[in-house]
């Protein structure tokens, strides 16, 4: 309680006995107290009262010491929202620190390449930034300098020229430097299309040193992994790449199911995988390494685990390689590719020591099962004009839609039998094919 006294009303202002003026002035007394006491509890007081209106004709009041309490220290209590600001940095500090840590150990493989075609996409990709910088660095510069420099509250207003419409020189710059980017572009496109051709074989000329002999291997992308086939060594191997260093690396790739890419950044380029389609990648490993192999495009719930590890190895390593892949008791027949491409996830490496010679082509004709008519063979026909009456009686050996599929929990897709021509002649009208139907009685032992 605020005690005041005046000599006209003792004690307290009764309400019927005080006068108007008493009364403000009573008012005015409790909103002091009570802004004191709500800014004593927040750790801060006000310099100035200013809430209540101007007393003139108020009588002098005596208020005791007791009434305003003592200002507490400084920042001994704080209000809720800057308590809650300072708790949400100290969270952030140490979050932004364990990912500037994580960072740390990523690997960039696309700015520290180990093939010459990584190197000359990276270089590429420089010219490319630096280029752009040229036009990015002034328009930032620009964007903070002008509103500074002719602000509406500056002093000096002598280049002011309201009626200013044209610049010669100005012209130039806005014309002239956007041209001669697109022109230095233009050149550095022309150059590296042709140096960087995916189809075009590695020269020793132009790499500027010596290279050993090439090396062809024949790449298939399934459901989710990647098959590897040495043609030259008659072995093949599943999620694991092994190739010489120094000698040229010549891919043919295809897919056995949905498209995908073929990807490994330390030595350069990236490629589509596609059913029915070849695809060709020439790469290079300048030294000995290890390097991530991935397939860059989504291609289903095993995406993720779809990568493999390239093994750049000297030429004594690479035949003990070869070595240990012959010494695997698996050959890699059609009936056995027929169950490597069943879909499954996070396959671990596998060696085959025997190939058939014709699988890769096979693969890419989409006729690896007994009976099926290659796409080749298939377009030669139509190029001919069609099978005719005949070609409608075994229609079935055409049909390329039951691929062996998943869903996105693991279970297998059964595709409907055509219903005007059991597929495989094995199955009646209504019936569904599984993923793992490869019986020889399902193909017409064709």
């Amino acid at each position: 309680m605020i005690s005041l006294e005046s000599p006209e009303v003792p004690g307290l202002f009764p309400a019927r006995a005080a006068s108007e003026s008493q009364r403000r002035t009573f008012r005015h007394a409790k909103l002091i107290s009570k802004d004191v006491r709500r800014n004593d509890l927040f750790g801060s007081r006000p310099q100035h009262f200013t809430r209540g209106p101007p007393v003139t004709d108020a009588p002098v009041l005596s208020v005791p010491d007791n009434v305003l309490p003592e200002r507490p220290p400084p920042l001994t209590r704080r209000s809720g929202k800057t308590c809650e600001a300072d708790l949400r940095l100290s969270f952030k500090i140490p979050i932004l620190l364990g990912a500037v840590a994580s960072l740390s150990a990523c690997q960039y493989d696309v700015l520290a390449p180990s093939g010459w075609v990584a190197a000359e996409q990276r270089d590429l990709l420089v010219i490319s930034t630096l280029l752009m910088l040229i036009v990015i660095i002034p328009v930032i510069f620009m964007a903070v300098w002008f509103p500074l420099r002719y602000r509406a509250d500056r002093s000096d207003l002598s280049d002011y020229a309201p009626t200013w419409a044209h610049s010669t020189r100005l012209e130039y710059v806005l014309w002239g430097v956007p041209i001669v980017i697109v022109a230095i572009l233009g050149v550095y496109t022309y150059i590296y299309t042709y140096r960087l051709d995916p189809y075009r074989q590695l020269d020793a000329a132009e790499i500027g040193r010596e290279i050993g002999e090439p090396i062809e291997v024949d790449v298939v992308s399934l459901d989710w992994k990647w098959l590897f086939i040495y043609p030259e060594q008659g072995v093949a191997s599943v999620n694991e790449l092994a190739v010489p260093a120094n000698r040229p690396i010549n891919l043919r790739l295809t897919s056995s199911t949905v498209m995908t890419t073929f990807s490994v950044p330390a030595l350069g380029g990236m490629i589509y995988t596609m059913a029915g389609m070849e695809t060709k990648l020439h790469l290079i490993a300048d030294e000995e390494g290890t390097y991530f192999g991935q397939a860059a495009h989504y291609s289903g719930p095993g995406f993720s685990e779809m990568h493999f590890q390239t093994l750049a190895m000297n030429d004594a390593d690479f035949d003990q390689w070869v070595e240990k892949a012959r010494a695997s008791n698996d050959e890699l027949s059609r009936e056995a590719y027929l169950e490597l491409e069943v879909p499954t996830m996070a396959n671990d490496v596998q060696y085959y020591s025997g190939v058939d010679a014709t699988l890769f082509d096979r693969i890419r004709g989409l006729c690896v099962d007994e009976g099926k008519v290659c796409m080749d063979q298939m377009m030669m026909q139509d190029e001919m004009g069609g099978g005719g009456l005949e070609g409608i009686a075994d229609k079935h050996k055409y049909q390329y839609d039951e691929q062996r599929a998943i869903d996105g929990f693991g279970n297998p897709i059964g595709v409907p039998a055509t219903p005007s021509a059991p597929a495989h002649g094995g199955h009646a009208e209504g019936d569904t094919l599984s993923m793992n139907s490869h019986e020889g009685a399902a193909h017409d032992g064709l």
